[in-house]
This record gives structure tokens, C-alpha cells and sequence, in this order.
């Protein structure tokens, strides 16, 4: 099981309210406490015995911004860095030390998304692998093939879909290896990928099915009999710099250089007194206990 942590503790922040999940000296812990019930509720639920979380250390890599300046520009804060809710910031380290006192391996890479390492873990590791993330882009990476399915949270852990490629096509009316492509026409404004105007979800599809790929769509565009309505083809025509170079930003990296790294979930903490102590200081021990409770069960 590969977890997209930052997707994970967002979710958490902005699903727990700050007010019920407060250390004793009024320090939120919300994202914390919402990130370990996640993490709980997956190793119950799904019965993994090996897991991974995957960290952002460059949540917007300058070889992405070179390709296409727009890309998550709008998330850009005025000093610099990503823009995170203040108290957001304070418990990411609180969620690596209990990770730490657990015995999971996270892990990240300079100059890559936590996308990147996902999908780099997805063809490394032997399948089966489970993705966990609400990132629609991880869409990509499933492959029936080697057993690599998708769990989209994106309406949450408890409505968690278990998506496989044809899941894909029926949730968009194409294959899971050609969604890097649809996006890139799609446009996706959370990630500030303009797309191409005009070009919605259907006719994106509709062009993916008729053509293969972006390729195939701009080989057929130089072709004056392929068909095009006078109005798509000028669109695609005035979208062709874009064109050229979202894919290679939607794309997710597969050849992250990683360490070695220890993939088997534990069944006990590796530092149960450290846990304890972090449990403590930051009135975590329902969540802590029912993390613990979930790897035991596994043993």
C-alpha cells in the first residue's frame, strides 16, 4: 500500500475541525489525529502487510515550471512555497514522528512531487500494490496488468473507491494509461493546467478514442482529411505549444532514483515508549491506540 501523505493530511485537516482535536496546551492536532484514523481504517480494512508513505519535498518542481509556468502557480505563496493553513504546517512533523515510532517508512525526493515517488514505488515494487490518494492525476498509474489498483479517496477514506481501468473508462470513457493525455486536454485548474479551450471531459474522450493519444490527435490535425469540425481543429491548432508540452507535465515520474527502502508493515510499534510519549504530549491516544489495534490485527 503506497500512501500519498500530503493528500492524506489535507484531507484530514479540513475534514477534522480544529476545535475537537487539540493538544492540552490548545495546539491543534487535527490533521494529525485525522491522518492516523485514516491510516487506521486502510491497514484494517485493506490488510496490507507492506506500506509506504510518500512525501512532497519539491511540491512544485522547477523542470514542471520550466515546461509550463501556470503549473500550480495559483497555490504560489507571495514569500515563496506552498500555500498551507498556518496551523497545517506545525503538525506535518508531529505526523513523521509518529510514523517514525510506528516503523513506517516514508519517503521523498529532491526535485519530485509525492506523485512522482508513487508512481516510481508502483513499478518497483511487486505487486500487488494498492495506491491511496485523491489525487485524480494517480489515475495514471493503474494497471491491471501488474495488479496496480487505485484507491481514490477523494470523498474520503469511508468512500474510498477501489478503482481499476475500467473504472477509468467508465468514470471518464478512457483507459487508464491514456489519462495523462485527457487531462492535459481536459485542463485540471487545481494544478493550473489551463487545457484546451473549449475542450470539456466528453470531447476530450471523444478524440483519446478516435485518435489513441495526444500523438495520434496531432498527426491527425496536420491530416486536412482527418475529419476535424473547422472549430475543434482551430482550437487544437491554437492549443499546439500547450499541447506540446502538458503531458510531460501531468505525467508522473517513474524513474525517481529511491534508496533501498524497508516495506513491511510492522504488527507492533518499533518505538512504543516514543509513541507512547507523543501520544501523550499531544492527546493523541485514542488515535495512537486505534492505529496500533489495526497493525496488531494483522499479525
Amino acid at each position: 500500500m503506497l500512501i500519498d501523505a500530503p493528500s492524506l493530511y489535507f484531507r484530514a485537516y479540513f475534514g477534522v475541525p480544529e476545535s475537537a482535536a487539540k493538544a492540552e496546551d490548545g495546539t491543534p492536532v487535527n490533521a494529525v489525529r485525522g491522518f492516523l484514523d485514516m491510516l487506521a481504517s486502510l491497514i484494517r480494512t485493506r490488510r496490507p502487510d507492506r506500506m509506504v508513505c510518500a512525501m512532497d519535498h519539491d511540491w512544485r518542481p522547477d523542470w514542471r515550471v520550466a515546461l509550463l509556468p501556470s503549473y500550480k502557480a495559483h497555490r504560489l505563496a507571495p514569500e515563496g512555497g506552498e500555500v498551507v493553513p498556518d496551523t497545517l504546517t506545525p503538525q506535518v512533523p508531529m505526523i513523521l514522528d509518529v510514523l517514525a515510532a510506528i516503523g513506517i517508512t516514508v519517503v521523498g525526493a529532491a526535485g519530485y512531487e509525492a506523485d512522482d515517488v508513487l508512481g516510481t514505488l508502483s513499478v518497483t515494487q511487486e505487486a500487488p500494490v494498492e495506491v491511496v490518494s485523491g489525487d485524480r492525476d494517480l489515475f495514471q498509474l493503474i494497471d491491471d496488468d501488474r495488479g496496480v489498483r487505485l484507491l481514490y479517496v477523494g470523498r474520503g477514506v469511508a468512500k474510498l473507491e477501489d478503482c481499476d481501468d475500467a473504472a477509468v473508462r467508465s468514470r471518464y470513457g478512457v483507459p487508464a494509461n491514456r489519462y495523462a493525455d485527457f487531462a492535459a486536454l481536459r485542463g485540471d485548474p487545481s494544478d493550473g493546467l489551463p487545457g484546451v479551450a473549449g475542450v470539456g471531459e466528453k470531447t476530450a474522450a471523444r478524440l483519446i478514442d478516435r485518435h489513441g493519444d495526444l500523438d495520434g490527435i496531432l498527426a491527425a490535425l496536420d491530416d486536412p482529411g482527418s475529419g476535424f469540425a473547422p472549430g475543434l481543429r482551430a482550437k487544437l491548432d491554437a492549443a499546439r505549444d500547450y499541447l506540446a508540452v502538458a503531458p510531460k507535465v501531468v505525467r508522473v515520474a517513474l524513474d525517481v532514483p529511491l534508496p533501498e527502502l524497508p516495506t513491511a508493515l510492522p504488527t507492533a510499534p518499533v518505538a512504543p515508549d516514543r509513541l507512547m510519549e507523543l501520544a501523550q504530549r499531544w492527546n493523541l491516544a485514542g488515535s495512537c491506540r486505534r492505529l496500533v489495534d489495526a497493525l496488531a490485527a494483522q499479525g
